[in-house]
């Protein structure tokens, strides 16, 4: 747990400008179409902060911010990935390599993309459908 969430200039000093536009982007995108509890968190070692959509106790995904980058993070387990595979071909060749290169765990694979702008939210969104429907109309 954090002692202080930051704020949208402390965020802003931390990765940029317009690498926070992109963060508030991708926040707005799921925020819009999942009702999710979200936490601010300690990144732990690679990342300065963590904020995690969850729900029933299933995190969704997390968003992870350090100095110039913002981070997006989605585990996809098996059933997931078998889905994933049925419709990899209608993902971009980058979240294709990203998820070819991404180790697998006894828990699923950890796909962490480091977005620089909105080209890849279509696909964030399909991987995210993967995990759960949309809880929003």
């Amino acid at each position: 747990m954090l002692d202080k969430i930051p704020n949208a200039e402390e965020m802003t000093a931390l990765v940029g400008q317009s690498l926070y536009s992109v963060w508030n982007e991708l926040c707005a995108l799921i925020d819009e179409k999942y009702e999710m509890e979200c936490l601010w968190n300690k990144g732990g070692k690679a990342w300065d902060y963590e904020y995690k959509y969850r729900r029933g106790g299933k995190t969704l995904c997390a968003l992870y911010a350090r100095e110039n980058c913002v981070g997006f993070m989605i585990i996809l387990g098996k059933d997931e990935r078998l889905k994933f595979d049925t419709d990899r071909d209608n993902y971009s060749k980058e979240v294709q390599r990203i998820y070819d290169e991404t180790k697998t765990y006894h828990d699923g694979k950890w796909l962490m993309f480091e977005p620089t702008d909105t080209t890849l939210f279509d696909d964030f969104v399909k991987l995210l459908r993967i995990k759960r429907k949309p809880n929003r109309k």
